[in-house]
């Protein structure tokens, strides 16, 4: 059978258009050439419309420490509700909220509030710590912190206990106890191992240490332990910050966890009155 050049021609044409279909194309290609560009292009793109782009106006530690604690909290407060709601404030295309769940209800302001609290003491207390520190205690700060350890206190009828342990000393006299007021430079010796025995060494399997401060008044407080060596040379030890408080303070803080008691007492009685069985 003879075919014609123009059948031959159709059949070869025909099949070079299917193979088409199987043969590599070239990979799309979006936004700019350049890597470096394209990168920064992405990283400079605005934030969609339904989400407010906002500048957040963090404080530094020298602005927080002109303030008071208390306005220090307010502040922090503030901040945290203000991106709460940037969150809970978002809309999609359609005007629908992001986020309605998010919204700040009287109780959750509550426990923002006391989260603040928490954050803004720890802070402070970390703060103070820092201050003029030399010896182990400049080495081990924060290791003492994150583990618990390093000094201790107990505030008995408006004095204050201190509490320290070594486990080993090597040519160590004894220690000195010193305080100072919070947010203040300068500690005053309050005890020394030259004229409190208790505070002479133990020896150099080290031991524990407790020294009772009578003195003290109402108020935020910083103890310090340094150890003395056998060459009279001193290296601070550990510290802590102690918030001793009024009479009145006491009996505030008494009467309002005697009331938080009665309340949750209250509140399990009324739950079973109304339902005896339990549910049963």
């Amino acid at each position: 059978m003879k075919l014609s050049i123009s059948a031959v021609v159709s059949c070869v044409s025909l099949l070079a258009l299917r193979c088409d279909a199987f043969s590599p194309s070239p990979m799309a290609r979006f936004g700019f050439e350049s890597t470096r560009r394209s990168v920064k292009a992405m990283a400079e793109k605005e934030v969609p419309f339904f989400a407010q782009d906002t500048e957040d106006a963090v404080a530094s530690e020298a602005d927080l420490d002109a303030l008071t604690e208390e306005e220090e909290v307010e502040l922090a407060v503030k901040e945290e509700m203000r991106k709460t709601r940037v969150v809970s404030n978002l809309r999609n295309a359609n005007g629908v909220d992001y986020a309605p769940w998010m919204g700040i209800s009287a109780e959750d302001e509550a426990k923002i509030r006391q989260l603040m609290k928490e954050k803004t003491a720890a802070r402070r207390a970390r703060q103070e710590q820092e201050r003029s520190v030399s010896g182990n205690l400049y080495y081990d700060s924060q290791a003492q912190e994150l583990s618990g350890t390093g000094l201790n206190y107990k505030i008995i009828d408006g004095q204050v206990e201190l509490e320290w342990a070594t486990k080993q000393e090597r040519n160590t006299q004894g220690f000195v106890v010193k305080r100072r007021p919070a947010k203040t430079e300068d500690f005053t010796q309050i005890a020394s191992y030259e004229d409190f025995g208790p505070l002479c060494s133990q020896g150099p399997d080290g031991g524990i240490y407790r020294y009772l401060d009578d003195t003290v008044s109402p108020g935020g407080w910083v103890y310090r332990i340094t150890e003395a060596d056998d060459t009279g040379a001193q290296a601070d030890l550990c510290q802590c910050l102690v918030e001793v408080q009024t009479q009145e303070e006491q009996q505030a803080a008494l009467i309002a966890g005697v009331g938080i008691a009665a309340f949750a007492v209250i509140a399990v009685v009324a739950g079973i009155a109304l339902d005896p069985m339990g549910g049963y």
